[in-house]
């Protein structure tokens, strides 16, 4: 029997998951975390074989999790399953240490496949990242070959940043200090041509909008 960790903070998508999962009788949900320290605690309790994964949590990113849990445990699998930009962040899970990557709006269709997938030791992606990937193409979307020259932490200060987070409620919650928030928003307005926190701010925002449609 495979164990299988769910982590996502919606109570709708673990059930959705877990639903799936136990229709498999080789397959056994052994646990759920909303969170990232909820999550930690469950990789320690549980001894999953598998963790499927969520980019957005509360107290971390989910590539936090993922380099975290590659430190501490080779041997659990992770496949994440998000509704953030594929072709901008399967790169970077796979860099973190996951084996997939599967986006919400298909994962009720294709998380058993994916899970499979990955447990035969190979990775998932989409046919389209996958295309991408081999070829070696860059996106011809301008804005997005910029934004993905940003590190997985400048990338995640962007995103509270268009969520509307202040700078010091970001601090606390990325366990940084507001000097080292203001340093990687001064590399992100380097990276991305922008002259003032006022154009950081609705690009960031602009960015964030497009990702929730």
């Amino acid at each position: 029997m495979t164990r299988i960790l769910i982590v996502d903070d919606h109570p709708l998508v673990r059930s959705g998951f877990a639903q799936l999962i136990g229709d498999c009788p080789d397959l056994e949900v052994c646990g759920e975390a909303s969170d990232m320290s909820e999550a930690l605690n469950q990789v320690e309790a549980s001894k999953p074989d598998l963790a499927i994964i969520d980019l957005s949590l509360a107290g971390g990113s989910g590539l936090d999790l993922i380099e975290h849990i590659r430190t501490h445990d080779k041997k659990i699998l992770m496949l994440v399953a998000s509704m953030h930009d594929e072709t901008l962040y399967a790169e970077r899970v796979l860099a973190a240490g996951a084996r997939g990557y599967i986006n919400k709006q298909e994962a009720q269709e294709s998380i058993i496949r994916a899970i499979r997938h990955v447990l035969s030791g190979k990775v998932y992606l989409s046919q389209h990242m996958t295309d991408r990937l081999l070829s070696g193409l860059v996106d011809a979307n301008g804005e997005k070959r910029d934004i993905d020259s940003l590190s997985n932490r400048e990338l995640q200060v962007f995103e509270l940043i268009g969520q509307g987070v202040a700078t010091g409620q970001m601090a606390e919650q990325l366990n940084l200090s507001v000097k080292t928030i203001e340093t990687h928003q001064a590399h992100i307005k380097k990276k991305l041509g922008l002259g003032s926190a006022h154009e950081l701010n609705q690009r960031a925002i602009r960015w964030v909008m497009e990702q929730d449609s």
